[in-house]
This record gives structure tokens, C-alpha cells and sequence, in this order.
């Protein structure tokens, strides 16, 4: 998910692509652990975006 797709979300759909992000970090974890992770760089990215998300979702809410 890149910067410009973030800027064109409502507050709802951020919600609901943190939950789903969350959700997914969660998994990546255990498949990481077990070895069964195939792209470990998908963790950071996944992290990344949870930040965006919530800096986005931060800003709204004080704008």
C-alpha cells in the first residue's frame, strides 16, 4: 500500500486494513518461527504500513 492509496482512505476502511494488517503481522510471526516464512521482508513492510495507517488515522482524528 503506498503513501498516495493511504491519503484516499476514510477513517472506516483505515480501521478495517489495520485489523486485517494486524491480523497478517500475527501469522508472519508464527511462520517465521516455525521457517515457513518464504519472503521475510514482509514483515517490515507489514510494520511499516501499520505505522502509516496509524499516523494517517492519528492526523485525522486531530485535523
Amino acid at each position: 500500500m503506498k503513501k498516495q492509496e493511504i491519503k484516499k482512505l476514510t477513517k472506516t476502511e483505515i480501521v478495517k486494513n489495520l485489523d486485517k494488517l494486524k491480523k497478517d503481522l500475527f501469522n508472519l510471526r508464527f511462520q517465521k518461527i516455525n521457517g515457513q516464512v518464504k519472503n521475510p521482508s514482509k514483515v517490515n513492510q507489514t510494520k511499516k504500513i501499520i505505522a502509516r495507517l496509524k499516523t494517517k488515522l492519528g492526523n485525522s482524528q486531530n485535523a
